[in-house]
């Protein structure tokens, strides 16, 4: 029977190997799809598929800056087990697909999976390939690729991989000269997760709708106070408990961790200032492993115990 092009993606659909194994193990049953899936199985290439459906919410983050400083990329890769993200074997498959988001330009996972990973492979069949080896379920869930004119790029990784971060600053500085900077505001990001750059950059809707609730609270606590004060001077508690929050949530309002007497901002002018050249954080992306993903509770020795019988 004629080994088809169809036939073979029948195949990869049903197992989840790659497009070449599906196609020797269809070449070597004379087409017969039934006896193909048994040769991928006792290869040990037929065990991505049943591993589809399971949670992966462990895996590694990781960062790539160029040499020049003028490109950086980050990446999310899951697993289903922290011990996977310790693995030798997945960590290097991790940077090596970071390399390629620098490289090259993917405007979706998709894309990204449908481009080469080395010779005639995709990433999307290495990843297969990658599944099948390790034997837990795997993806790539994001990615975000950087390089604006006239901007350099900073990064760091915390915690082994489960939380990294990109810097973006716009300087006619070297990056040399702005990597101490652009590191710790990136772990300033790291710890304290801020949700914007910067106060312009908060949406209006937000602000108006917390102030409203926030007005709100602070004249409900005024009506069931013993002395309650007048409307004008709650109001201006509120917009000072709404001042506080912003500077919160926004980067440079920030009390800068490794000196709280200053902010961010005053923390990145007084090493603009001490390099001599202008600098301004206009970026940042925090990406952390498994934000987002629900997971079910799993009694672990009773899984043990299914495993065992």
């Amino acid at each position: 029977m004629a080994v088809t092009a169809q036939l073979v993606k029948e195949l990869r659909e049903m197992t989840g190997a790659g497009m070449m194994d599906c196609k020797k193990a269809l070449v070597e049953t004379d087409g017969d799809i039934g006896k193909a899936i048994e040769v991928l199985r006792e290869k040990g290439l037929g065990k991505a598929a049943k591993k589809a459906d399971r949670v992966a919410a462990q895996g590694l983050v990781a960062t790539k800056v160029a040499e020049s400083g003028d490109k950086a990329a980050i990446i999310e890769v899951n697993a289903e087990t922290d011990f996977v993200a310790k693995n030798e074997d997945f960590v290097e498959f991790v940077q090596k697909l970071n390399e390629l988001v620098l490289e090259g330009s993917f405007e979706s996972v998709d894309e990204f999976e449908a481009s080469k990973f080395d010779g005639d492979t995709t990433v999307k069949e290495e990843l297969t390939e990658k599944i099948a080896t390790i034997g837990e379920n795997m993806n790539i869930r994001r990615f975000e690729s950087l390089g604006a004119a006239g901007c350099v790029y900073a990064s760091y990784v915390h915690g082994n991989g489960k939380i990294a971060v990109l810097v973006e600053m716009k300087t006619d500085a070297a990056a040399s000269e702005v990597m101490e900077l652009g590191k710790d505001v990136a772990m300033q990001v790291a710890s304290m997760n801020p949700a914007y750059n910067t106060r312009e950059d908060v949406d209006a809707d937000y602000i108006a709708r917390e102030k409203e609730i926030i007005l709100k609270q602070a004249l409900n606590e005024n009506e069931q106070a013993a002395k309650p004060k007048p409307e004008e001077i709650v109001t201006k508690i509120a917009e000072g408990r709404l001042n506080k929050q912003l500077k919160e949530v926004c980067l440079q309002e920030q009390a800068f961790v490794k000196d709280s007497s200053m902010t961010v901002a005053e923390y990145i002018n007084s090493k603009a200032k001490e390099i001599g050249k202008d600098v301004k954080v206009t970026k940042t992306v925090r990406y952390e492993v498994g934000e987002g993903i629900e997971v079910k509770e799993e009694d672990f020795a009773e899984e043990v115990a299914k495993q065992m019988s």
